[in-house]
């Protein structure tokens, strides 16, 4: 009998020695969950988008994804160490997700969807730059400058008005209708004397508004400032 529960014993050993063992897998982040990794720790952010693009805030580092295999020394040695990768749609971080997990890396972790979802959430409908300032403007002379209109969400936008806060400023978008993460241009005239009088001297500041169709970000807005002068 103590040789047959030993025997027993043995084989059983020898099977879990044997049994493949389950590979870590690398984690999908939405945005809420990427945006709490980043406030309640200290995760190695990695973007791995090629050719590059802006970075997130909090971006330690960037590797193209289709490189990452051969550029570990640029992460961090802990196998164990928490490292979250992200690209613009998603496709590019997941491969690099995987070539981590095939070297030994352990807490590996993608922002699903990438920078677009991200922007989708946090930005929606974006106009930018928030404010430009046009500098000193002769009164009497027309001042130029323009503003990019963004899409950050997959779902087409139509402009449904451009206006202006002040007569003196005058705004057009080249396009009435942004497909999903499409952009167009914002042109802004600005012209001191249009009222022919003293309204528009001195430091100024007139607001740009772009309304929108989009359920979530009907209205967007940026400034222009400027020093108006008589000649």
């Amino acid at each position: 009998m103590g040789r047959k529960l030993l025997l027993a014993a043995v084989v059983l050993a020898a099977v879990f020695v044997f049994l493949p063992r389950r590979q870590p897998e690398y984690k999908n982040l939405s945005v809420a969950e990427f945006d709490s990794a980043l406030k309640a720790g200290d995760p190695f952010v990695v973007d791995v988008h090629t050719p590059e693009q802006d970075h997130l805030a909090g971006t330690d580092a960037f590797i193209p994804y289709d490189q990452i295999g051969s550029r570990l020394n640029e992460l961090p040695p802990a196998k164990n160490a928490e490292i979250i990768l992200y690209c613009r749609s998603g496709s590019m971080s997941s491969q690099a997700a995987q070539v981590l997990i095939d070297n030994g890396y352990i807490n590996v972790k993608h922002l699903a969807g990438g920078i677009q979802a991200w922007r989708e959430q946090h930005q929606g409908i974006e106009l930018t730059p928030i404010s430009q300032d046009l500098g000193t403007v002769i009164y009497g002379e027309v001042a130029k400058t323009e503003f990019v209109l963004t899409n950050n969400t997959n779902q087409a936008v139509n402009l449904t008005r451009v206006s202006t806060s002040c007569s003196c400023t005058q705004a057009k978008a080249v396009e009435s209708r942004l497909g999903p993460y499409g952009s167009t241009k914002i042109s802004v005239n600005f012209d001191p004397a249009v009222h022919q009088d003293d309204t528009d001297l001195g430091e100024i500041t007139r607001t740009i508004f772009v309304d929108t169709d989009h359920q979530n970000f009907s209205q967007v807005e940026a400034q222009i400032t400027a020093l108006v002068v008589k000649p």
